[in-house]
């Protein structure tokens, strides 16, 4: 039997050198609750990215766009980040990190790091705006999936029909113990539950696990609840993708797409 949730850790990985975390119990997956979800593991990855590039001065950057491959799955075990500048610029960077476990690489991820210029009279978007978290009711992600990481998460869905939902979610969790993370990486850690937001199936007909997830940002996340308004499609030859717009308060500040293996059982 699972851990009661006051009972796990209050936070996702415990920092244990420059390059090295343990993942926690906390991190426990849908698919199978003894590995690693994956969401954490990419908000890891990103305060890596972000991070590193404070480090070398170039803090003015911003992520602007995110590509995760998923290389393999993740026991609960300590993990090594390995950070490398692949198109340096000034005002544009390409940056890649690598997360492994024992040797193996589990994620590698790519962001493109761009300089902001402010033009607040050009902000505009045509995506549709999604009623706001205080206006949906409240949805336990742990009614259709099993793990401690989704009892971690807090979220409010509207769902039209399975496959389609307006959602919002947050966690309390702290993505490191006793680190300071930017609103990017705090979001980055959540999105990834996206594709479990409202299935166009239960888990007990197909296996649909992401084998990536690929993110664009044009605006900035709120630090507590993120808004995925979903759309989940499979195709009926085993591909499938959930597509969702990513938004604040506000309204739409970016994209998140996943590729899915979808598996009849």
């Amino acid at each position: 039997m699972p851990a009661p949730n006051d009972a796990l850790p209050t936070v996702y990985f415990k920092r244990l050198d420059a390059a090295r975390f343990e993942a926690t119990a906390r991190v426990g997956g849908g698919w199978n609750p003894a590995e690693q979800h994956i969401a954490p593991a990419l908000g890891l990855l990103v305060h890596a990215i972000e991070s590193d590039r404070d480090r070398r001065g170039q803090g003015h950057l911003r992520v602007a766009r995110v590509s995760c491959e998923i290389l393999g799955t993740l026991p609960i075990a300590a993990v090594d980040i390995e950070v490398a500048v692949l198109r340096p610029g000034r005002t544009i960077e390409l940056v890649e990190a690598t997360l492994r476990h024992a040797g193996r690489a589990a994620v590698l991820m790519r962001a493109w790091l761009m300089q902001e210029y402010p033009a607040p009279a050009l902000t505009g978007s045509t995506f549709e705006r999604i009623a706001g978290p205080d206006a949906l009711p409240p949805w336990s992600l742990a009614e259709l999936w099993p793990g401690a990481f989704v009892r971690s998460v807090e979220a409010r869905r509207a769902q039209r029909e399975p496959g389609r939902a307006a959602s919002w979610v947050r966690t309390d969790v702290a993505l490191i113990e006793a680190e300071a993370v930017s609103p990017v990486a705090r979001m980055m850690g959540l999105v990834d539950v996206a594709n479990g937001l409202t299935p166009r199936v239960h888990a007990d007909q197909a296996a649909f696990p992401n084998l990536d997830l690929s993110a664009h940002l044009f605006g900035d996340p709120d630090p507590d609840w993120i808004g995925l308004d979903t759309t989940v499609a499979f195709g009926g030859n085993g591909l499938g993708l959930t597509h969702s717009v990513v938004h604040n308060r506000g309204g739409a500040i970016g994209v998140v797409s996943q590729c899915l293996t979808v598996r009849p059982r």
